[in-house]
């Protein structure tokens, strides 16, 4: 019996959005979806054929007969777009992180449940095949007794990518929080695999997060971070975060044992177990689902959801910590250093890559492993 294909919606085309518009026209290609509209205030660089093009969101929540909406906007925005589209009678594919505030993602998730519209978040990484085969692995005892869990992702970014919107960089945003720092944006997709690795999903999951968030850029939000997450179970996850590195790196969850380490390069899907004695690890590579291609099986035919937004809270938890938390630390001038090249001006803090190693390795924060930069240190002069 043939399937009615899906009538799906994409607000936000442009960057990271122009992603969702490929992959929902590699879906189209197979019958399965109809992308029959787009919206943004910038209109499309190239014409997308069937697609009904809204210079607005809501505009096109409001008119458009839709079954699935991809929601790729700036995140003060998920929450009333969101509860438009389900009570549209849509299902939402929803980009991280899911809402500003742990209020509103309470909304959201009782908003999910009230109309039963599915409501399914962006970590692209917790589609992967890697993250049941990690805990597969750590509950075999392949690296011994767990002693704690990291995440590492020491990237660079320009100035000029703080000047990218007038959120960017904002705790925020006329007086609406929006929450744009390194944990919590750009490398979200690290806290929340390193949670789901630890087994920590539900805001419940989270018993405290201790914070140590420093900024090198003229900004509101953290580009030079660490945290400790305790979780309930009695695992520790710590988290080296930050924008502000010699060059970016590739980012990864890191699993310390008594008897070996495990590393997972979530972008890549691929998993290596270090042991003692050995010196190449034991690599192996895992499948990835799309996480609008499974909103679209569960929508058709009952496919559970890979990130339903209930499985964020633990996430949840940490953004919610950094939101009501001290502001980010200025780091002292002394310890920045200033690089012009092709990408364009950038800021480098010093021994970045090799206190943030420490920090997941040691699971301590900056501040505890006495970095100097981390430090209350008074300008010279």
């Amino acid at each position: 019996m043939s399937v009615a294909p899906l009538r799906v919606g994409i607000a936000g085309i442009h960057g990271h959005g122009a992603s969702h518009v490929v992959t929902a026209l590699g879906l189209a290609r197979t019958g399965r979806i109809v992308l029959a509209a787009v919206a943004d205030h910038r209109p499309p660089e190239a014409a997308i054929e069937g697609a009904v093009v809204h210079a607005d969101a809501l505009d096109m929540i409001e008119r458009e007969p839709l079954d699935i909406v991809v929601l790729s906007t700036p995140m003060h925005t998920h929450l009333p777009l969101a509860l438009a589209a389900m009570q549209a009678g849509a299902h939402v594919l929803l980009e991280k992180p899911p809402t500003p505030t742990l209020a509103d993602f309470e909304r959201l998730v009782a908003a999910s449940d009230t109309t039963g519209r599915a409501v399914q978040v962006g970590f692209q990484s917790l589609g992967s095949s890697a993250i049941g085969a990690v805990r597969d692995l750590v509950g075999a005892g392949v690296v011994g007794e767990p002693l704690g869990y990291g995440a590492l992702g020491t990237w660079s970014r320009t100035e000029q990518y703080w000047r990218r919107a007038a959120w960017a960089g904002r705790r925020t945003l006329d007086g609406v929080p929006v929450v744009d720092g390194a944990v919590t944006n750009p490398l979200a997709h690290a806290v929340a695999t390193s949670l789901a690795v630890a087994g920590a999903t539900t805001t419940t999951d989270v018993a405290d997060v201790r914070l140590d968030l420093h900024r090198a850029n003229d900004i509101e939000a953290d580009d030079t971070s660490s945290l400790i997450v305790e979780l309930a179970n009695g695992s520790r996850v710590a988290g080296a975060l930050s924008l502000t590195a010699s060059a970016r790196s590739e980012p990864c969850v890191v699993v310390r044992g008594t008897e070996a380490r495990l590393v997972h390069w979530y972008t890549q899907d691929l998993v290596q177990v270090f042991r003692p004695g050995s010196a190449v690890p034991a690599t192996t590579s895992h499948g990835r689902t799309g996480l609008l291609e499974n909103l679209v099986d569960h929508v058709q035919h009952g496919a559970p959801l890979l990130v339903p937004i209930a499985a964020t809270g633990a996430f949840m938890r940490v953004l919610e910590a950094v939101r009501t938390g001290e502001p980010a630390h200025p780091i002292d001038a002394r310890f920045v250093d200033r690089v012009t090249d092709a990408a364009g001006d950038r800021r480098v803090v010093h021994d970045l890559e090799a206190w943030s190693e420490r920090v997941v390795l040691e699971g301590r924060t900056f501040r505890e492993l006495g970095a100097p930069w981390a430090l209350d240190v008074a300008p010279l002069g």
